[in-house]
């Protein structure tokens, strides 16, 4: 569990390490994309009964904190 993301784990045994949401395969980027796409928390959860509202909050939280920490230089 990462400090502040009780919802999101990284293993390296599940999907190459990546942070996914607890207690299943979908990672954060997963969610990201389907949100990007016009697809509603209550969409989401429809087709992925496992993941919760709390669950796709913190993947939002998540990538906004990798996004912050994030610096490119050069740009």
């Amino acid at each position: 569990m990462l400090q502040g993301f009780s919802e999101i784990v990284i293993d390296s045994n599940v999907r190459s390490g990546k942070a996914c949401i607890k207690g299943t395969r979908i990672t954060v980027g997963d969610v990201l994309g389907y949100l990007s796409i016009g697809m509603s928390f209550a969409e989401l959860m429809e087709d992925f009964p496992k993941l919760t509202e709390e669950g796709i909050k913190q993947a939002l939280g998540y990538a906004a904190a990798r996004e912050k920490r994030i610096h490119v230089s050069g740009v």
